[in-house]
């Protein structure tokens, strides 16, 4: 494969786990992080933090780069890097793989309200918080998001987040501010303490904080789960970083895509 880099986007641990491979495998690679979470965990490896100026700047950064390949290990809700990604790199006929943990399907005993959008989410949280007087909300779904909760006076927010939200919040709410993993134990007594009646959250996936689904099946607790945005067409997809380093190895160029 030569002296030219792969671009990896994403701040994920799947992103991590697959910067340290190719590291360790003295494969080049430069790990790009948004730059939105104030402390982020850094990869092995090369970084590069901060945007890159839409799909025009990212197609320079490409060709300045002579990159090999693109592998988008970004959150899956992450639609518009993604989106970039692969206009980017269909713009300069690269190779690109989607590295996306499976999603999380409910079980017997998950009582989801599936949803396919925050704003979905939020009409279903003022609706239950309508016919159920004075609901406690557990929401989960990033700082990012947090506004559109702000109309909703009918129910008291638990607003977990890494870093601080900047943008309007509803006027019951408290900020707890953390980052996982998490435990079945932790979160059921988190969620016993503060008397939630529902969770909201994205379907993200992974084992990270899949234990919030697992208490809040146990407690009976319902679940507002907000769908994935559609994949953009263009490249190719893997669930597993063992997936995505085959992937590589098999010394995807773009004369061959």
């Amino acid at each position: 494969m030569g002296d030219r880099p792969i671009l990896l986007l994403g701040g994920t641990g799947e992103a991590r786990a697959l910067a340290a491979e190719l590291t360790t495998a003295r494969l080049p690679v430069v790990s790009s992080l948004a730059g939105r979470v104030r402390d982020p965990r850094l990869p092995m490896g090369e970084v590069r933090i901060g945007g890159f100026g839409g799909i025009d700047g990212l197609v320079d950064w490409l060709r300045a780069h002579d990159v090999m390949a693109v592998v988008d290990a970004t959150h899956p809700f992450a639609a518009t890097i993604s989106e970039h990604a692969a206009a980017a790199a269909a713009t300069v006929d690269l190779p690109l793989l989607r590295l996306r943990r499976p999603s999380w399907t409910p079980g017997p005993a998950d009582t989801w309200e599936s949803v396919p959008d925050m704003t979905a989410a939020a009409q279903a949280v003022a609706a239950h918080a309508a016919a159920r007087g004075d609901l406690r909300v557990l929401l989960t779904t990033g700082r990012q998001d947090v506004g559109v909760f702000a109309p909703i006076e009918a129910a008291w927010f638990l607003i977990r987040v890494v870093d601080p939200p900047t943008a309007e919040l509803p006027p019951r709410h408290r900020i707890l501010r953390s980052r996982g993993p998490y435990d079945v134990e932790g979160e059921r007594t988190l969620l016993q303490q503060n008397g939630i009646g529902l969770l909201v959250t994205k379907n993200s996936g992974g084992e990270l904080t899949r234990a919030k689904l697992v208490a809040a099946a146990e407690l009976g607790v319902g679940v507002i789960m907000v769908q994935r945005p559609p994949e953009p067409g263009h490249g190719d997809s893997v669930e597993s970083v063992s997936a995505a380093i085959e992937w590589i190895r098999h010394g995807v160029t773009p004369s061959e895509s």
